[in-house]
């Protein structure tokens, strides 16, 4: 396996793991053996969010390794988001708090806010993230993801989170978030894989010194794919796999690093986990890059419930 998982600097000068454990799909009551694993396996960063339900089982796995003398907490980088029904100042901070609490490390590492798109607040419980009328329709908020923001430097201040971000936010919405920011985002995390590369949007964000979190790194194959090629299952990645001796997975994991995003894969196989960490001793070709670039399709993840809010984020080019 390869050695240490190399770090890219943010531009405040805190590190981030090039390669992190995502828990989006953790069942209630896996998230701490799962995390336990990937911690054992060389992961570093873990990435969660509120609206997982998972925050308290990833706190618990990690104080049980800093408990066992694996890691110490300055070796972990743990990323959570701001659900979207917590857009308004007025709620920001006690949504954070109990974020804060659930994890129970010290302090975060990486908060963002989950989407551009803010719904209407029914409460702090997870039963009260999907409001909707009597219709079934999602009750939509216009709170400006910009005040959002402003509430969010306000964390950083008081010493519970060391880095603040975004995430599914295109170019003309980071650029409004700049515009009015005293403290920078340092990341954008964003759906990128073979199929929805979002090249230009990796660029845009690496010229203002933003890092890019990949979700959804082999195209949610679990999912409507909208068309999606999948690299997962393509004899030509396959055979560039056999020229590094890796897996499929591996190469497009590599890929995507290759590139400039970090990734944040999920699994709950002992060996792909293991497998998914194990990238840093290759690395591909132009022409390997180039074809891994060839598998265009569509986003996967498209947050259709909201397509029609003011600040839906996939109506731009990037």
């Amino acid at each position: 396996m390869s050695k240490q998982v190399p770090s890219v600097s943010l531009s405040n000068g805190y590190k981030i793991p090039s390669i992190g454990y995502g828990t989006y799909l953790a069942l209630k009551g896996q998230g701490v053996e799962l995390v336990k694993k990937a911690i054992d396996a060389g992961y570093r960063h873990i990435d969660t969010a509120f609206l997982y339900e998972n925050e308290h089982e990833i706190g618990q796995a990690i104080r049980e390794k800093i408990a066992e003398g694996v890691i110490r907490r300055e070796d972990v980088f743990v990323t959570t988001k701001l659900w979207n029904t917590f857009h308004d100042p007025a709620h920001l901070e006690e949504a954070f708090r109990r974020s804060y609490n659930s994890l129970d490390i010290g302090y975060i590492d990486l908060f963002l806010i989950h989407s551009p798109m803010g719904q209407q607040f029914a409460g702090y419980e997870i039963e009260d993230m999907q409001p909707k009328d009597a219709a079934g329709n999602m009750l939509l908020s216009d709170v400006d993801y910009v005040d959002t923001w402003k509430a969010m430097e306000k964390l950083v201040s008081s010493g519970w989170v060391r880095s603040i971000g975004l995430s599914n936010f295109n170019s003309e919405q980071i650029e409004r978030v700049l515009a009015a920011a005293t403290i920078k985002p340092v990341n954008n995390q964003i759906e990128v894989n073979p199929g929805y590369d979002q090249r230009r949007l990796i660029e845009f964000c690496r010229e203002r010194g933003i890092t890019v979190t990949a979700y959804g790194p082999m195209g949610r194959p679990h999912r409507t794919t909208y068309g999606n090629r999948s690299a997962l299952d393509d004899p030509k990645v396959r055979e560039i796999g056999q020229k590094y001796g890796k897996t499929n997975g591996q190469v497009i994991l590599r890929y995507l690093i290759d590139i400039g995003t970090i990734p944040i894969p999920y699994s709950t196989n002992d060996e792909r986990i293991r497998q998914n960490i194990d990238v840093f001793d290759f690395k591909l070709t132009e022409n390997e890059i180039q074809y891994l670039s060839s598998f265009h399709s569509d986003r996967t993840i498209q947050f259709l419930p909201l397509k029609g809010h003011k600040y839906y984020p996939f109506n731009v080019e990037f």
